[in-house]
């Protein structure tokens, strides 16, 4: 402690020392000597939504765990400005009340709260009551937690003891069977965030009128909540941030700075794609595999080959690793880093759970679908081209694979303007069986990211049950990978040099 110095005086100067921290590490390690912008956290959020949603003006209501301080706010904007109207200040937090029962359901937090919400069909709101006990809904935009159910305060961990006594029983440990209490608690915290979250966004459009909604913030990824929120909310249409989690922010970051330096709008009209990652060139492609020795077909000159040879594989039961394309920004495979099914087949998704996903076989698995034959199938009257709400299927085609237990769906809308080999797969695919739906779910197995490069492709190709993989124009059957290729490395990219040991053994 120095000597002669406040608390108060202590306090600034740590707070002025983690505010300039980031900008000097910037230019340390960058060498750049230029301007930098700081942008909130929250209004990096709102940024990312409302600049890109083609709204002129709309209301803009964030929601996440924590960022630097507030946890919710509520926004409206016009033009170029964006005006916050009221927040809800940590240790309040939406998010935290969600994540804590997250964890007392045995699912990791800032990782597994999808997973609750995927659990929650198959439960009973049988303890609603008591998770209205965890939180306050208070008047206008505010809301209290009810610490004495909460751990992160004062302790390395979300809930306390006073829940387990609250709901009966201790928390899951994770990887321990799961049982109708668990879903029944899944349900019912699932039916409580979504009353919070609709009470607070008809409290939003009382202070901000607009036709149109903007969401972003890790809660914004519940795509059962959005849904709700649309379908019982006073706002008509809804824009959601594809990535609305904190990966996100960094778009937003940019918006805001590009406003303050040009004084001009980020962008014309909504986002219409999310095809903004690395890509995989068609010929480092090709020199890789031929390197290899692999057996490989080449569609180089023959796409519409390709795309037959593939649907006479997804008809005949297989799953495919599909690669095409920049990857995804954002948590949802979009048709780049997908692995695709038949929807129509019951077996699929417990096939695809069992053994290629490797995860839990209560969550569900999404369609894609050709936009212009989406209101065929789904109660949707407008596009979803990000998978970010939920629809009841109404589909005449039985689609077991991609309806949950519910009778839901998290629909992606596919265009040949954004995506048009994946939507050449889809009216290929429809052509041959009526059905212009496949099911798609990331590229990835349980735990590990989506794949992203050739190598993590064939890395999962190889450690996984996948049939058939297809990398730009080239395909490969599983019967004709080299033995080498089920043992690559495990969770990460490996290098060419790396790949080609493993391909000579």
């Amino acid at each position: 402690m120095l000597p002669g110095i406040t608390q108060q005086r202590r306090a600034s100067i740590l707070s002025k020392a983690l505010w300039t921290r980031p900008e000097e590490e910037i230019r340390l390690l960058t060498g750049y000597e230029g301007p930098i912008e700081i942008v909130d956290h929250h209004l990096s959020h709102a940024a990312s939504a409302y600049y890109f949603s083609g709204f002129e003006e709309a209301a803009i209501f964030t929601v996440d765990g924590v960022g630097e301080w507030p946890t919710t706010t509520y926004s409206v904007a016009r033009g170029l400005e964006i005006e916050r109207l009221d927040q809800v200040d940590f240790p309040n937090s939406l998010g935290l009340f969600y994540s804590a029962l997250t964890g007392y359901l045995g699912f990791e937090v800032n990782e597994g709260e999808y997973k609750v919400m995927g659990l929650a069909p198959y439960g009973q709101p049988k303890y609603v009551g008591q998770i209205r006990q965890l939180i306050e809904d208070g008047a206008g935009g505010e809301y209290r937690l009810n610490f004495k159910y909460f751990g992160f305060l004062q302790e390395d961990k979300m809930f306390s003891e006073a829940l387990c006594e609250l709901l009966g029983a201790p928390g899951r440990s994770r990887g321990s069977q799961i049982t109708q209490f668990h879903m029944d608690v899944a349900r019912s915290a699932q039916l409580v965030l979504e009353e919070i979250l609709l009470a607070k966004v008809r409290y939003l459009h009382g202070r901000a009128p607009s036709d149109n909604l903007c969401m972003a913030g890790g809660v914004a990824l519940n795509v059962v909540a959005n849904g709700r929120c649309l379908r019982e909310g006073p706002f008509k249409r809804l824009f959601v941030q594809p990535a609305a989690g904190d990966a996100g922010t960094c778009l937003g970051a940019a918006a805001v700075a590009h406003v303050r330096s040009t004084g001009t709008h980020p962008a014309q009209e909504r986002l219409q794609h999310v095809y903004l990652g690395p890509l995989n060139p068609v010929n480092d492609v090709a020199a890789l595999l031929e390197s290899s020795g692999v057996k490989f077909r080449d569609y180089r000159r023959d796409a519409a080959g390709l795309l037959d040879y593939v649907v006479g594989k997804l008809i005949a039961g297989e799953v495919i690793g599909w690669v095409y394309g920049r990857m995804e920004f954002g948590p949802r495979a979009l048709g780049a880093r997908s692995i695709l099914a038949d929807p129509r087949r019951p077996e699929m998704k417990e096939r695809i759970n069992a053994l290629v996903k490797q995860r839990e076989d209560f969550r569900p698995f999404a369609p894609a679908v050709l936009e212009s034959h989406a209101r065929e199938h789904f109660s949707l009257d407008h596009p979803s081209p990000f998978m970010l709400e939920t629809c009841q299927v109404i589909s005449p085609i039985p689609l077991p694979a991609i309806t949950h237990v519910d009778g839901s769906a998290r629909v992606q809308t596919v265009t040949r303007a954004t995506n048009p080999r994946f939507a050449d797969l889809l009216e290929h695919f429809y052509r041959r069986t009526d059905c212009p739906i496949l099911l798609n779910t990331s590229f990835n197995l349980r735990g590990e990211p989506i794949v992203c490069s050739t190598m993590d492709a064939i890395a999962t190709f190889g450690r996984s049950k996948i049939e058939t993989l297809v990398i730009e124009d080239f395909v490969i059957d599983r019967s004709d990978i080299p033995p080498a290729w089920k043992h690559l490395s495990k969770g990460r990219s490996i290098g060419a040099h790396e790949y080609l040991v493993y391909a000579m053994l």
